[in-house]
Formats: C-alpha cells, sequence, structure tokens
C-alpha cells in the first residue's frame, strides 16, 4: 500500500472508531439534573473528547496496519 492510499485509510478509520466511541460513557445534564441554564438538557455534561480521540487514534492505526498487511496479499492473487 502506498503513503497516500495508508493516509486514506487511516482517516476514514478514524473517523468511523470517532464517531462508534462518541457515545459511549456520555451522560446528560438531564440524567442527574444539573442543566446549567441557558443550555440544552441533552447537551453532554463530560464528553470526555481527548479520551475518545485517543481510543479513536489508536483503533484507526489498528485496522490502518491489518490493511498493510492484508491488501498487498490480496492484491497479489
Amino acid at each position: 500500500m502506498s503513503w497516500a492510499g495508508g493516509i486514506i485509510v487511516f482517516v476514514l478509520a478514524w473517523w468511523i472508531s470517532f464517531f462508534a466511541v462518541l457515545p459511549i460513557g456520555v451522560k446528560g445534564q438531564w440524567e442527574d439534573a444539573s442543566t446549567i441554564p441557558g443550555t440544552e438538557e441533552a447537551a453532554p455534561k463530560n464528553p470526555m473528547l481527548l479520551k475518545k480521540v485517543l481510543w479513536a487514534s489508536a483503533g484507526s492505526a489498528v485496522v490502518t496496519a491489518l490493511a498493510a498487511l492484508i491488501i498487498p496479499r490480496v492484491l497479489a492473487l
């Protein structure tokens, strides 16, 4: 796989994994009645975005590594 192909696979895998981990562990303000005046009740109280970015990066690195191993073997057939 070329560098451009690897970057494309990484970016696509990153966004897919980011959207997959985004709702994990999020609690809305309405769940514990701590709604801040002027905000939406369903807004997340603590979205933990940095942790989710790191998880998405790790997951997409694994997917990209697997793709780099599998794609050349499939194309050689």
